[in-house]
């Protein structure tokens, strides 16, 4: 077969083997190792992105969940923001209008407020604004969450379709006011700490970090093989997200790796 520079077909259907089988054994190995249950499974991915400090999570009895309060509610705001748009308006991919982006700058504000309010009362004695609660965490995360999915949404947009649309998903604050109210309201149920809300926030949470991850290691490897703006159904993007959720697996196995071999433990943070 003459070479033309392009990946020929044998060629091509090789290379997706090599990387559906590699994969494949990177997720049974990291399965086999981390421990064991759903819930375990859960553990394992908040222990690559969040320090599960134990007074700064809700709890399924004594079982503190996956994701402290702050990144339980940032990842599921992201995740909310994410559906919400690609549900009402698909493939917009305009930059909200500055009003827009002024709103979304103040919610990650608040979260790096209370964040670093949080963060200084881990030293006896230091000044602070006020007294943290889980419940601010949970909603400031939140609020950070909204905002990252009001960009994430139309970067993958621009990114992916061959034919997307110019204007924003996000286009008035009327929009965004529906977004923030669904999301307090997922937030109030999750305050009750019903173990009946909360075990699927703990399984939902979590898989909304495999989610995001992969959705930008995706556009990564797009730009990466210069691929970007080729696609014209998801069906199409199974081998591109599969790559993605492939260098997810990697960067949350290697941070479980560090993590284990300076704590020796599964645990979260302990303060005390």
């Amino acid at each position: 077969m003459r070479r033309t520079g392009i990946i020929t077909p044998p060629r091509f259907w090789l290379l997706k083997s090599l990387l559906i089988i590699f994969v494949t054994i990177l997720a049974i190995s990291w399965i086999v190792v981390t421990p064991p249950g759903l819930l375990g499974k859960a553990d394992a991915i908040g222990y690559a992105v969040c320090h599960r400090i134990d007074s700064r999570s809700f709890h399924l009895g004594e079982r503190p969940l996956p994701l402290c309060a702050r990144c339980s509610g940032m990842f599921l705001g992201a995740l909310i923001g994410l559906i919400y748009q690609a549900s009402t308006r698909p493939r917009r991919a305009g930059m909200p209008h500055w009003s827009i982006l002024v709103a979304l700058f103040l919610l990650a504000a608040s979260f790096a407020v209370d964040g670093l309010n949080s963060y200084v009362q881990l030293f006896p004695g230091a000044p602070s604004l006020y007294e943290p609660h889980n419940w601010s965490r949970l909603l400031t995360g939140s609020g950070m969450g909204l905002a990252v999915s009001g960009l994430l949404f139309p970067a993958f947009n621009q990114t992916v379709w061959r034919e997307w649309y110019s204007t924003a998903a996000i286009n008035n604050l009327g929009y965004l006011g529906i977004m923030v109210l669904i999301t307090i309201f997922l937030d109030l149920l999750i305050l009750t700490e019903n173990p009946l809300i909360l075990y699927p926030v703990a399984i939902i949470s979590t898989f909304s970090v495999v989610f995001l991850l992969t959705l930008v290691y995706t556009m990564v490897v797009l730009m990466v093989i210069r691929r970007e703006n080729k696609f014209d159904h998801i069906r199409e993007l199974i081998m591109p997200l599969i790559a993605g959720f492939g260098i997810a697996l990697i960067q949350i196995i290697l941070l479980d790796l560090v993590r284990y071999i300076f704590t020796g433990t599964w645990d979260g943070f302990h303060l005390g």
